[in-house]
This record gives structure tokens, C-alpha cells and sequence, in this order.
């Protein structure tokens, strides 16, 4: 079974079953949902002053669903990211300009990796901004594609011919250790 999240009916639906005197196993039946699924809804969403709502208990979903994703700190229009594209123009790499924000006093508190900078440019909406931007990055290209596409020739030799190929008059030649025959 997939996990998907509890829509708002599905807490309506859990409010009217406890108001009912439902068991969890009877409610989870009803939702065809896993009984931890209600258990955990319930425990996350209890509120001992008053009686459950679903109303709030989504509201309060939501509210811990944005608590978990940190803010973006490059965020267009922000002081930062234009920081960040007058170090672009003189065609520093992200790299570079990451380093040097960690410098700057004024901004070590908002400090940013190379991958959120590259992030940011790539984010932008289709314009000249974007355009300016791609072409002040060192590899000038339009997308950004993952490193794992493809072959990894990483430690491998090019041209390389295996040993069983090697040829069978090397089978008859005799090894020589400093000076002697073997």
C-alpha cells in the first residue's frame, strides 16, 4: 500500500468516528488506512483543551510541513543574491563567491554553499537575467544535467587489450631475476 497524506476529509472523517466511539481499528478500516496511520494522526493532532477540529488539525499540518523546509536564504530581490550577481559578472565561479561570502561580516550569518547559487540561477524565469547569468558561469549551459548520466570511465585504461588476448609465444619466455634464470 502507498503512503499518501491524510486529506481534510479524512480527518472529518476521523473526527465523526471518535465522536461516535469508534476504535481506531474500525476508523482505520473505514479509511482503508494503516491503524498507525489514524493512531499517529490522533497523537500528533490532540488537543486536550478542546475537542478535535478537523479544520485545525490541517492547519496544523501545514504549519509543521513548513517548519520542516528550512527558508531559502538566495532569494531573488534580496540584498544576498544581488551580492551574488555583481560577484557573478566578473565571471568568479560560484565556488569563489561562496568562499568569499563566508568573509564578509556583513553577511556570514547568511551564508550560502556553491549549489544554492547554482540553484538560484537556474531557479530564475525564463529571461535576460537568466540568460546574463548562465553565460557568467564558467561551463555556459542552458540546463543542468545530473553527473551519473552515462558510462563512469573513471580508472579505466582507453584502448585497453585484456591478457587473454596477449599473444602465445610469451608463454615460452623464461623470467629473469637479477641475473639468474627461473
Amino acid at each position: 500500500m502507498n503512503y499518501h497524506e491524510l486529506s481534510i476529509e479524512n480527518r472529518v472523517t476521523i473526527r465523526i468516528s471518535q465522536a461516535h466511539s469508534l476504535s481506531q481499528q474500525a476508523i482505520s478500516n473505514l479509511l482503508n488506512r494503516s491503524p498507525s496511520t489514524v493512531s499517529r494522526e490522533l497523537r500528533r493532532n490532540a488537543d486536550t483543551k478542546q475537542p478535535r477540529v478537523a479544520p485545525l488539525a490541517q492547519s496544523q499540518t501545514v504549519k509543521r510541513h513548513k517548519a520542516s523546509r528550512p527558508a531559502r536564504r538566495l532569494l531573488p530581490d534580496s540584498a544576498l543574491f544581488e551580492l551574488v550577481i555583481v560577484m557573478l559578472r566578473p565571471r568568479c565561479s560560484p565556488e569563489q563567491i561562496a568562499g568569499k561570502l563566508r568573509s564578509i561580516p556583513t553577511f556570514e550569518d547568511a551564508c550560502v554553499c556553491r549549489e544554492a547559487i547554482y540553484s538560484a540561477i537556474y531557479a530564475l524565469p525564463v529571461g535576460e537575467l537568466r540568460k546574463e547569468l548562465i553565460t557568467c558561469l564558467r561551463q555556459v549551459k542552458s540546463s543542468r544535467r545530473p553527473r551519473s548520466s552515462g558510462v563512469d570511465w573513471h580508472g579505466q585504461i582507453p584502448d585497453m587489450v585484456s591478457i587473454q588476448m596477449r599473444p602465445p609465444e610469451v608463454e615460452s619466455r623464461r623470467c629473469v631475476v637479477i641475473g639468474r634464470a627461473i
